[in-house]
């Protein structure tokens, strides 16, 4: 036989004290003495109340819970080590802030439908442009938000990286040792018209390795240069490398825009029976953990990602709060460029 949930009032009764007392108990404990709030838990604990969450939101109009609003599947996003990295850094601050987190990936193929069912106080939103749709129906509902990886905006709370500098020193190191056939792969934009209409950072990322390119005089357009777009897992970069080395111009270098890919780029290199760096140089962009430990390491561009989802966490909680955004929420990382195994002066075949 189903028993009667313990309500608030019974709580109040065992532990002698009023229905107001234990209210403030599970809400404001600091207007309690320690011993009355330890009587009222005591007595909770006895009877197994717990508050009614849906009740309590209705109540205070606080779910006490972050959101990440994420740009692909739940499946493909895990799949990604780069996003267990993220989420230790907001881990941190949900913990010493005494947040939970709700992750939101697409819902029926759409962010958009998203975020009206997600309970959460606010979002960080990672890697969409300040003009997506999205982050204008979080404006309009006046949903606190943080961007992550897109622009910096007086606005609105930001982190980003400095996506160009590190893959302009990678680019000038690799034409340095001799590669002139050079191929980027970036992860998919969903934009037609090449990659002068991307945004954010992997639009960055092109103009740093533009950069890097001219210091040899060369172009996005020269001979032997190939810019593509995959997916940003390790099955792309794989389809990446059988597309590229079937190609009539194999290049002797491929820079890929993350980790995840560059990975998959020495899966099917290896599968192939080719070797990295004696034939084909590979890096890539996130210095994951696997990049420091597989055969050979990774040459890759480190950014911090942790602390990224630390900062992003840390502003939406000042921003639920009601704090304004300020130059000190608006922040951009630096890189580093880590030479490894991977990398190696350019094949004479």
């Amino acid at each position: 036989m189903r028993t009667r949930r313990a309500t608030m009032q019974d709580v109040a009764d065992r532990a002698n004290v009023s229905k107001s007392a234990v209210s403030l108990a599970f809400n404001d404990s600091k207007k309690l003495s320690a011993t009355t709030l330890q009587n009222i838990l005591n007595a909770a604990a006895e009877l197994g109340f717990s508050q009614d969450p849906a009740a309590r939101m209705l109540r205070t109009r606080r779910t006490d819970s972050l959101g990440l609003l994420l740009p692909q599947q739940l499946d493909k996003v895990l799949e990604n080590p780069y996003y267990s990295l993220f989420l230790q850094g907001i881990g941190q601050t949900c913990q010493r802030e005494g947040f939970t987190l709700l992750l939101a990936p697409p819902l029926r193929g759409s962010m958009l439908k998203a975020i009206p069912y997600a309970a959460v106080d606010g979002f960080i939103v990672s890697g969409l442009e300040y003009d997506r749709g999205e982050v204008m129906a979080l404006r309009q509902r006046d949903i606190p938000f943080v961007l992550v990886d897109s622009e910096l905006h007086d606005d609105v709370p930001s982190v980003e990286i400095d996506d160009s500098e590190g893959i302009a020193e990678l680019v000038a190191h690799l034409l340095a040792m001799g590669h002139r056939r050079l191929a980027f792969v970036a992860f998919e934009t969903g934009t037609s018209g090449g990659y002068r209409n991307w945004k954010g950072p992997v639009l960055r990322r092109m103009q740093g390795a533009a950069d890097g390119l001219a210091t040899a005089g060369l172009t996005t357009e020269s001979d032997g240069i190939t810019i593509i777009e995959v997916p940003c897992t390790r099955s792309g970069g794989a389809a990446a490398f059988r597309e590229l080395w079937a190609s009539d111009s194999r290049p002797t270098a491929m820079v890929a825009f993350s980790d995840i890919i560059a990975l998959g780029i020495i899966d099917a290199a290896r599968e192939a029976g080719v070797d990295v760096p004696g034939v084909l140089s590979v890096s890539g962009f996130d210095d994951l953990i696997e990049a420091s430990w597989i055969s050979p390491t990774l040459t890759t561009i480190r950014q911090p990602i942790a602390t990224k989802g630390r900062l992003a966490a840390e502003y939406l909680v000042e921003a639920i709060a009601g704090e304004s955004p300020s130059r000190d929420h608006q922040q951009r990382l630096s890189t580093t460029l880590l030479l490894r195994g991977s990398t190696g002066p350019a094949s004479s075949g």
